[in-house]
């Protein structure tokens, strides 16, 4: 399978597994697992390709059960999903990719988790400039996570590394 189908269908199930199960007539338990033969069987997929895709993304942005049996979304959901992340110690600064239009809202509300569960935060610059990328030219945040820590936010780590909390207020990000 070529890249370009292998991105294709990496996305068609990032669009199931994270937003709209019901689509093709599948169900998320609570943890955000789907049944592998029922996913199959609703995208007309083979086990090879699923396979492939999970172990062939580069953000691992999914992930098998311990059996094999069930897969799921690390992060990202729209729809209601308990991943079960323990509260973990992030790094003292985290960053954030975004785009210069998007930073009007931000400065006035914070970083908020629009239709998803949390805010994404990157542990590295460099992370952070390709996820504001991917919609323009990106500007990097830099989020203080220790101060927030301090203050009794709570952060969460997903299977791919990428830092979740429920919101960013003013006063804890800098632009990078």
């Amino acid at each position: 399978m070529e890249n370009r189908e292998l991105i294709r269908q990496s996305k068609r199930l990032a669009r199931v597994l994270r937003h709209a199960p019901g689509s093709v007539g599948i169900t998320l338990d609570p943890a955000g697992w789907a049944d592998v033969e029922d996913l199959l069987a609703a995208l007309g997929m083979s086990r090879a390709t699923l396979a492939r895709v999970v172990a062939e993304n580069g953000k691992s942005r999914y992930a098998f059960d311990d059996t094999g049996t069930r897969v799921r979304a690390s992060q990202g959901h729209s729809v209601p999903v308990e991943l079960g992340l323990p509260p973990a110690e992030p790094p003292a600064l985290l960053y954030h990719g975004t785009v210069a239009a998007a930073l009007p809202a931000i400065r006035a509300e914070g970083l908020r988790p629009m239709a998803r569960h949390h805010v994404h935060l990157s542990a590295t610059r460099e992370t952070a400039v390709v996820v504001g990328a991917r919609r323009g030219k990106p500007v990097v945040l830099t989020v203080d996570a220790a101060a927030m820590v301090v203050d009794g936010h709570v952060f969460h780590v997903s299977a791919n590394g990428v830092w979740l909390v429920a919101h960013v207020p003013v006063g804890y990000f800098d632009l990078a």
